[in-house]
């Protein structure tokens, strides 16, 4: 196991509203929703706008890609600004980045400049907009209720993204036909203006430090590493990444099955839709109640079974009456496991790199997607859609069985509270924050009979080492002593080691009592820092 476990005790789920009598999640989420409202209308608008540029079938499709691309592109730079900037700031930065984006699709159409290579530019650039917020406002949401809200809170938000889904067209479509697409954008600007002073509302509380702000690429690499070194995050990333590949298919062969029932068309395709999304409105209000009932792997296991039942009931339906409420079940279905390992995965990340833990899951969701878009439609292509969507479900129950045993590390509970028990260190000599790289080693001295329990704790501590940024680590015996074992672990720079103190957890402390007690000395392990100096004359 590569964290610490801690013995937090099971907390009684909130009930699915509990969040909003919270007036700071309350007046955040009603930015998100309208946050999403805008993304939708925007895609749409995008969308209908092209099929008046270009007859092309392949500028159409493009612009799908243009606005989901920056979200697989930009995810992780995205989640360490998140972490390394004021988030306040930063999301509101976002708001006015969309805004901006509207304004000009609005002056390029009305004065009538745009075209469709400058079309899909604009296009992109709102997808930025996306993958700038998605992150922030993940690492905002856990800041905002208590833990045993986290549930409840990331289902209002799945609320609020299913709820867009069905506002922002009806929205795109009534303006689109009354007043022409150029007033989708204009609206889509006014709203997200609104949404950013919303923002600057919210009197967040920034974390104070007297180290230098983390570096750029340093912060996406530290981001990057924590994941790696995360049990609990990798099984989420890689049951996200299975779940996505299976139920994407539904979605991507979605207008193929409406327009092959015997009742199809474009009405049948908005009524799926619709369904779709009522069911994973719906699960939200009983969400609490299947957490009392089941565990995170069982909620998992059986969300992931009963979306592939529907999907292959979806595909084979003749008419709506059969589709109509299989699509509400795969909705329900759907939302309960995504739920499930998003929390999952905010409940490992510390506050200080949960930005980048969120948006590394974010890039792994959208590259599911992307690739079951593709894999399932050539399947489809070269078989029917009925067989490519029977497909998709097998391979997501087969992924759900081949990685069944990972399934308990989701019920992991770390405690992440901050905790700063130990003293910085003062040096003997001068060394400024840049000064580095730092070598720090942690000489034991323990009982031989023991080793192999100390060899345990030893390799939890080399992922927590690396989880913190460490460049590398390793762990040495002496060989005129047997008893004597020498710890060390390279960080990048004085203010990086320095950094390892303000992100102390119970969850650290525990681990390094545990460590510590195998050392068979009164005063304990010896610990030396060391700061690499120029050879130069």
């Amino acid at each position: 196991m590569n964290e610490t476990a801690s013995s937090v005790a099971p907390e009684e789920p909130a009930s699915a509203w509990a969040p909003m009598r919270r007036p700071v999640f309350r007046m955040l989420w009603v930015t998100w929703l309208t946050s999403n409202i805008c993304m939708s209308m925007n895609d749409v608008a995008a969308a209908w706008t092209m099929t008046s540029l270009s007859t092309s079938p392949v500028m159409v499709a493009l612009v799908q890609s243009a606005s989901s691309a920056p979200v697989f592109l930009l995810g992780l730079p995205s989640g360490a600004l998140s972490d390394i900037l004021d988030r306040r700031h930063y999301y509101f930065a976002t708001q006015c980045w969309v805004a901006f984006n509207a304004t000009v699709l609005f002056v390029t159409i009305f004065g009538g400049w745009l075209t469709a290579p400058l079309l899909l530019a604009l296009t992109f650039a709102n997808g930025i907009g996306m993958a700038m917020r998605w992150p922030v406002y993940s690492a905002i949401v856990p800041e905002l209720v208590p833990r045993q809200e986290l549930h409840a809170a990331i289902g209002l938000n799945g609320i609020a993204m299913n709820a867009s889904r069905v506002i922002g067209p009806v929205i795109a479509g009534a303006l689109l036909a009354s007043l022409g697409g150029e007033w989708v954008f204009a609206l889509n600007a006014v709203l997200s203006v609104v949404a950013a002073f919303v923002i600057l509302r919210w009197r967040s509380e920034p974390q104070v430090s007297m180290l230098p702000g983390e570096r750029f690429f340093g912060a996406m690499r530290v981001g990057l590493q924590y994941v790696v070194q995360s049990r609990p995050m990798r099984v989420a990333l890689l049951r996200i990444g299975i779940f996505f590949l299976q139920s994407t298919a539904l979605m991507a062969l979605l207008p193929l099955v409406a327009k092959h029932l015997l009742d199809g068309g474009a009405g049948a395709y908005t009524v799926l839709l619709a369904s779709l999304g009522i069911g994973a409105i719906c699960v939200v209000l009983v969400l609490p109640q299947l957490r009392r009932r089941m565990t995170r792997p069982q909620l998992l296991r059986d969300g992931t079974l009963l979306q592939a039942a529907a999907m292959i009931v979806v595909g084979w339906a003749p008419n709506l009456w059969i589709a109509v409420p299989a699509m509400f079940v795969a909705g329900a279905a759907w939302l309960a496991v995504v739920n499930t390992l998003t929390v999952s995965a905010q409940l490992v990340l510390p506050n200080w790199v949960r930005a980048r833990g969120m948006s590394i899951y974010q890039m792994v969701l959208m590259g599911a997607s992307a690739a079951s878009a593709a894999v399932w439609g050539y399947v489809a292509s070269v078989t029917d859609v009925s067989i490519s969507l029977v497909a998709a479900a097998a391979t997501g129950v087969a992924g759900l069985v081949a990685t069944r045993h990972m399934h308990g590390a989701l019920e992991e509970t770390i405690d992440l509270t901050p905790t700063r028990y130990l003293a910085e260190p003062v040096p003997a000599i001068p060394v400024e924050h840049e000064e580095g790289p730092v070598m720090v080693t942690i000489e034991y001295k323990i009982d031989p009979a023991r080793y192999d329990e100390f060899a345990a704790v030893m390799h939890e501590s080399r992922a927590n080492r690396l989880q913190k940024g460490a460049l590398s680590w390793g762990f040495f015996q002496d060989t005129g002593d047997p008893s004597r074992y020498i710890e060390y672990f390279l960080d990048e720079s004085w203010a990086e080691h320095l950094r390892r103190f303000e992100r102390m957890t119970a969850a650290d402390r525990e681990l390094r009592e545990r460590r510590n007690a195998f050392d068979v000395r009164p005063e304990g392990p010896r610990v030396s820092r060391f700061v690499a100096k120029s050879m130069k004359r």
